[in-house]
């Protein structure tokens, strides 16, 4: 029998990638979304795939379908998403993770919890471990989401103390890729759909901050490689190590563009971390995953699907 797979938010950036892995891979999948941020376009190729459901739900309601695998993905991820509506956005990452993980207890399910590298907040230490307790300020206008995320880790983590479900816990960093919004306010679309519009692009503080970005293949690899292993429930680090300034990427943008967008500097926000690097040690020792696609053709790819878009 073929096992049946429900992916929360997925409509979303993330999710409709993860729906079609699991397609591809023979899997029976429900795909959970109130496109609130999803968009039906995302997975509108698979909607008439006979092992393809799309339900309109929120997870902030109970549901009751029968599956035996569950990936919660449910939650606005950008800033601009997440803090247009803090409360709703807490809600999803708490009311949600319990209504997920009450639905994977009664089943008997497997649930993978789509956490994120926020949890580690303005960081202190540098790169990131997974055994680093971070640096979140809970009253900030990011809190909604980072403390919303660290309280669904807590609550995955009582579920399988408490009352034996089984879990897997990934904290995701900064991913990009096609499908991404174009008006997400994410620095990677931010500065595609910029330097394509020929409009300035916007660095916050001297754009000398760093991240990593991992192109959103691998990280649907990781996240298909955490939920079929038996060895580890996390949490687990998966990004790409490589780091880069925002500058740096501005730059990468604006040639493989050929833009001649110019730069401009605006003040950075409020606990906008300075550095963010994921530690992967464990992902490579447990997973056997590390990212493949270089950060210049991942931006290639994303060029392309952002081209389309306006061009339609």
């Amino acid at each position: 029998m073929t096992p049946t797979t429900l992916v929360t938010g997925g409509a979303g950036f993330l999710g409709s990638h993860l729906c079609d892995r699991l397609i591809a891979d023979g899997y029976e999948v429900l795909c959970l979304d109130n496109f609130y941020t999803g968009a039906k376009d995302n997975i509108r190729h698979l909607l008439d795939h006979k092992r393809f459901e799309l339900i309109r739900h929120d997870v902030c309601m109970p549901l009751y379908v029968e599956v035996d695998r569950i990936f919660n993905l449910a939650c606005p991820a950008s800033p601009i998403h997440y803090q247009n509506d803090p409360i709703a956005t807490t809600k999803t990452s708490v009311v949600g993770a319990i209504n997920m993980l009450g639905l994977a207890k009664r089943r008997h399910a497997r649930i993978l919890q789509a956490s994120t590298s926020e949890v580690y907040g303005d960081p202190q230490v540098h790169p990131q471990p997974e055994g680093y307790w971070g640096n979140v300020n809970p009253i900030g206008p990011r809190a909604c989401y980072d403390e919303g995320k660290r309280c669904a880790e807590t609550l995955f983590f009582d579920y399988h103390q408490q009352a034996g479900v089984d879990i897997r816990v990934a904290r995701i960093f900064n991913t990009y890729g096609p499908r991404m919004h174009p008006n997400d306010g994410r620095v990677v679309s931010n500065f595609i759909v910029q330097a394509l519009k020929g409009e300035p692009i916007t660095l916050y503080g001297d754009g000398s901050q760093s991240r990593a970005f991992c192109y959103v293949d691998d990280l649907i690899e990781g996240l298909i490689k955490m939920m079929d292993q038996d060895a580890e429930i996390g949490p687990i680090n998966l990004g790409n190590p490589s780091e880069f300034t925002i500058r740096e990427l501005a730059e990468t943008v604006l040639r493989l563009t050929d833009s001649r967008s110019g730069l401009i500097m605006h003040p950075l926000p409020q606990d906008d971390p300075a550095q963010r690097q994921p530690d992967i040690s464990k992902a490579k020792s447990a997973l056997a995953w590390e990212p493949k696609v270089s950060l210049e053709d991942g931006l290639k790819e994303t060029i392309a699907y952002f081209r389309k878009v306006l061009n339609s």
